[in-house]
């Protein structure tokens, strides 16, 4: 980590914790018209999805999608390579394998070092080098508070598409990554964050989604998503509520990363897990006396996140084996969905 410059100082949040509450943006959302049909476009604005696919042919559908954020660490190349990992995933989150990306740039010019901001971009650019793809071209503003992110495109087989709200009753639940990088990213805020925590924190951000484009090939991968700032509860219930089921999730059975853990038991978390809990928590139901931080755990805002898949239930030794064999060790079963009200049971 750099000690010269401190990027989270110049922002007011940081990561997919800077997400704007669910609550909020579904009210932003509400009055907007519904837009004209398009038979080609497979998936728009109806499911809150993670891109946009639009069927060029019968093998072909080009997927595009765009993420930016203010820093969630001090380092600029972490940030840089934080922020692209977290935009190509959405690709990724819909089976498609991204083919280009472009940079998404605001920054005050007048507070940053030009080779700060030099750091971000590469940070970038290797990750895109990571994922075999040109990162292209870009924009960049000057701006209060420094941003970076990616517009990611991506081609796969219109038949090989994973959206949101195609879940089916009875099928298993597989998340891909631990949990806890709000947690981690609160503590580092306060200067309270030890080296193995984020080590743990940036390995995690990092590690690039690529097995979507597998699990795409799959047909009994039914739905598919990321967890990012609304978090595990927040995204699952995109899920539930797109694919009218119930889930239920095994506490128990949930990864996490264990510095978080830890520090989550202390009472670390951030501002954005209580806005997420406030915008959905009513369509949760928790066991008795369930402690708080567990709870806020549950609605920790995760940043560059696991995939999150339902799968039928014959599937699930393939799921993790492809997950296991692309290096995604803590990938296990969480929980199950049926039918019911789209509300999500923790047990």
């Amino acid at each position: 980590m750099t000690d010269t410059i401190k990027l989270t100082q110049y922002s007011h949040g940081g990561g997919c914790g800077c997400k704007i509450a669910p609550s909020v943006l579904a009210e932003m959302l509400a009055a907007m018209p519904k837009p004209p049909s398009y038979p080609n476009l497979l998936v728009g604005t109806e499911s809150s999805d993670d891109a946009a696919v639009y069927k060029l042919n019968d093998q072909q559908a080009v997927v595009v999608t765009t993420d930016f954020f203010m820093p969630i660490v001090d380092d600029a190349q972490d940030f840089g390579r934080i922020a692209a990992t977290n935009a190509l995933s959405d690709v990724y989150a819909m089976g498609a394998t991204p083919i280009l990306a472009l940079a998404v740039v605001g920054m005050p010019i007048n507070k940053l070092p030009l080779q700060t901001i030099r750091d971000i971009l590469a940070g970038g650019t290797a990750v895109c080098e990571a994922a075999g793809i040109p990162l292209a071209g870009g924009h960049s503003i000057d701006a209060p508070e420094p941003i970076y992110g990616l517009v990611g495109v991506g081609v796969g087989h219109p038949d090989h598409i994973k959206r949101n709200d195609r879940a089916q009753a009875g099928d298993v639940l597989i998340l891909g990554k631990p949990l806890g990088i709000g947690v981690l990213s609160a503590a580092l805020k306060k200067n309270e964050l030890s080296a193995e925590g984020y080590r743990q924190m940036v390995d995690t951000a990092t590690q690039l989604n690529k097995v979507g484009a597998t699990l795409g090939a799959l047909p009994a991968v039914h739905a598919m998503t990321d967890v990012t700032g609304f978090a595990l509860l927040g995204h699952l219930l995109e899920i539930c509520r797109g694919s009218r089921l119930a889930a239920e999730i095994d506490y128990a059975a949930l990864p996490f990363l264990s510095v978080a853990l830890q520090l989550a038991e202390q009472g670390y978390a951030t501002g954005a897990a209580d806005r997420n809990w406030n915008s959905y928590g009513a369509e949760v139901v928790l066991p008795p006396d369930f402690p708080e931080w567990q709870r806020k755990l549950l609605c920790d805002p995760q940043t560059s996140g696991g995939l999150l898949v339902a799968c039928a239930a014959d599937a699930v030794a393939d799921v993790l084996a492809a997950f296991h064999a692309q290096g995604f060790a803590a990938a296990c079963v969480i929980g199950s969905l049926r039918a019911g009200v789209s509300q999500v049971h923790v047990r």
